[in-house]
């Protein structure tokens, strides 16, 4: 895929611009009850004085949209000028009213103007499919005609797990569907003459917002618009898991000159997302917040070809110089999971090469160099956190793109040995490259959220990480679980205020039991669905056996 030479149009969220070659902008979302203007406010700021430089609070009904002229008030009246944005899903009535008061209302195609996605298919004719457009078209005119009045852009976030029926039917659940469903909305808009427009392709999966987001650029210039883009995961958990998969995505897309703003979504207090999204741009655009030559999309390796991700550590030998300064002398390159030397027939040392990168090279090594080669970054970082970062901002690109055979992270900083070997396996995993654990979906905590969002990741985490390759969900909220959860094996979403409905994959088995009894009941679902399967594997063998005994 050749690099498309993207910049956005300029535009204004209140007193801030973005687009075009300005710094790339950093923001979050508040997770307080946006009827508790003292709570919201307070969160606010938090976010703000961390760095952000848009806040966005969530407005599921009319009260909840009203009161943000509360909360913008105190805001004002304590000295703070960051714009807010109104967070609209379900309910146009909300953002009509959101749009008179805040400076940015995002809604969600896939349920502004459509009904929550049932995942039946809604075949239409051609016709009938424009109809629905027109159909569209005119419930957003209200909006556009506020938003044009007062000034306030719209963001059109477009989330993996919320498509319409009507969009899923035809695209199915694919970037391609998320891009399709994006461009309906934009052209609606720049028809109508309103060009304040942000547009958001968001999914928990690595690849598929990559590759959703590379669409959209793609459609975008030919129908020659140019509106800015947002950038985030949906879900990305917690901890180091949560910085490492935001990183992989949103580095790789600003690596490649797509974003211009971020949002890392983690299921912690928002002003700790502010400090992520700062070092992913940092590491990936420098100190002008914006990457000055793309990279050129790094192409998937096609059907069939070799792939066996491998993580690679180097032994190293530390000593000091006369001045003190920390000498690193590089032995051997070894790996696999126990550390031994990996040496086999599928990717063998000696027909593998070793591409050594010094981290600032990473972003500009193409696809060509990147094939049959065990990557080997070079840092000098001594916070692990920030390392975590940089090596999945810099690296996620080629894993996503299923590229090298291997990873060797060599850091020259105080971070060393079965860190740096976890951190690889970790790159991997965020990028489905390689799993070797448990894998997580958990969102951002939001004013929609039924529960302890980070108590609950971190219960179900304790007692279910001993189920490597699964795939666990779990949501605050129904806004995008079930279909987020579409990938996902089972499901723990919060259902109302101490309950919880248990999902396995987009279906609810289990609804509204206790908060204090949803684990053991999600462990007791999988055990039973694991014994069902071992138990049928265990008659189709017998039944094979029966017939070769004939």
């Amino acid at each position: 895929m050749t690099v498309i030479p993207f910049r956005s149009e300029v535009i204004k969220i209140g007193d801030l611009t973005m687009g075009g070659d300005l710094p790339v902008r950093v923001q979050s979302m508040t997770n307080t009850d946006t009827l508790d203007t003292a709570a919201s406010v307070s969160q606010c700021i938090r976010i703000i004085e961390a760095g952000g430089e848009l806040v966005r609070l969530t407005a599921q009904g009319v009260r909840e949209a009203e009161n943000l002229a509360n909360i913008k008030r105190e805001l004002r009246q304590s000295g703070f000028v960051t714009p807010l944005c109104a967070d609209i899903h379900f309910n146009p009535d909300a953002a009509e009213v959101a749009a008179r008061i805040v400076e940015k209302v995002r809604i969600n195609p896939g349920n502004y103007a459509d009904r929550r996605a049932s995942f039946i298919k809604q075949e239409l004719s051609e016709n009938e499919y424009m109809a629905e457009l027109e159909r569209i078209r005119e419930r957003l005119l209200p909006l556009m005609r506020i938003c044009s009045e007062y000034g306030t852009a719209v963001r059109i976030g477009v989330n993996h797990g919320s498509l319409s029926d009507r969009i899923m039917t035809r695209y199915g659940n694919t970037p391609q569907g998320m891009a399709v469903s994006a461009i309906e909305f934009l052209k609606i808009f720049r028809d109508e003459g309103f060009r304040n427009l942000v547009v958001s392709m968001k999914s928990s999966d690595t690849r598929v917002m990559v590759e959703s987001n590379r669409l959209l650029v793609r459609m975008m210039t030919e129908e020659g618009m140019f509106f800015p883009v947002h950038l985030g995961i949906t879900e990305a958990g917690e901890g180091e898991d949560g910085r490492i998969i935001s990183a992989a995505g949103i580095g790789t897309l600003l690596s490649e000159g797509t974003g211009d703003t971020v949002r890392v979504s983690l299921s912690e207090a928002p002003e700790k997302e502010i400090p992520v999204a700062r070092e992913i741009i940092r590491v990936v655009a420098g100190p002008a917040g914006r990457v000055k030559e793309p990279a050129a999309p790094l192409p998937a390796r096609k059907a069939g070809e070799r792939y066996y991700p491998q993580v690679y550590s180097r032994q190293v030998g530390i000593s000091h110089d006369n001045q003190g300064n920390i000498q690193v002398n590089e032995d051997v390159l070894s790996g696999g999971d126990q550390g031994d030397i990996f040496m086999d027939e599928q990717s063998t040392m000696q027909n593998t090469e070793v591409l050594t990168l010094e981290a600032a090279e990473i972003i500009k090594c193409n696809g060509r160099q990147a094939y049959d080669a065990i990557v080997n970054p070079v840092f000098s970082e001594d916070d692990p956190e920030k390392l975590a970062i940089d090596a999945a901002a810099l690296l996620g690109r080629f894993f996503i793109a299923r590229q090298p055979a291997g990873l060797c992270i060599t850091n020259r900083g105080k971070v060393q040995g079965e860190a740096l070997s976890r951190l690889a396996f970790s790159v991997l995993q965020a990028t489905e490259a390689r799993i070797t654990r448990t894998r997580y979906i958990s969102c951002p905590t939001c004013g929609r959220t039924k529960f302890n969002l980070e108590e609950a990741v971190r219960k179900v985490k304790a007692g279910t990480s001993h189920l490597k390759g699964m795939k666990i969900a779990v949501m605050g909220c129904i806004v995008n679980g079930p279909g987020e959860m579409a990938g996902a094996d089972y499901g723990y979403v919060g259902a109302a205020e101490g309950k919880v409905h248990i999902y396995r994959g987009t279906e609810a088995v289990l609804k509204n039991i206790p908060e204090a009894e949803a684990l053991q009941r999600l462990l007791e679902l999988i055990e039973t669905d694991q014994a069902g399967r071992g138990d049928r594997a265990n008659k189709s063998n017998r039944a094979g056996q029966d017939m070769k005994g004939r």
